[in-house]
């Protein structure tokens, strides 16, 4: 499949929040493209994540969302790699890998120690597609939070 992969910017305000907002329903959250495009343009406007889109032809269809965070054994910087997504019609064609390809080379621009990301015990897909590109299962911690 031809594509390409480009940096989002504000121009890109709109299908990245409707990709977005996919996103977030797949996860099983309300359908709310507004609060959606709030929330991508603030991360935009105040550079607090980058995103990386992927085009199928003119036609973005899919993204990842990156944050900064820094290691503590390593000390050095690192990102999260928070969401990933691809729209379902143009699954099972690489583009997943490409985007997270496509991270990798954003460490090694920006410096950074590597990437690490969470995901659902239940996403059987992410779960075998990690692990394809090289990610770690790291067993030895446990993840909590807190909401406030």
């Amino acid at each position: 499949m031809n594509y390409k992969i480009r940096k989002a910017g504000l121009e890109d305000l709109e299908r990245t929040s409707e990709l977005f907002n996919l996103y977030r329903v797949f996860y099983r959250q309300a359908d709310d493209y507004e609060k959606c495009k709030k929330f991508i343009q603030e991360r935009l406007n105040n550079e607090q994540s980058h995103i990386f889109l992927v085009y199928a032809g003119d036609q973005a269809v899919g993204f990842v969302q990156l944050y900064k965070l820094y290691h503590y054994i390593k000390l050095e910087k690192q990102w999260l790699l928070s969401d990933l997504f691809v729209h379902p019609d143009y699954r099972g064609k690489g583009l997943s890998v490409a985007l997270i390809d496509r991270s990798k080379q954003w460490c090694n621009e920006t410096g950074a120690c590597g990437l690490m990301l969470e995901t659902e015990k239940t996403n059987d897909v992410g779960n075998k597609l990690y692990p394809r590109c090289g990610f770690e299962h790291d067993g030895l911690h446990n993840y909590y939070y807190w909401w406030n």
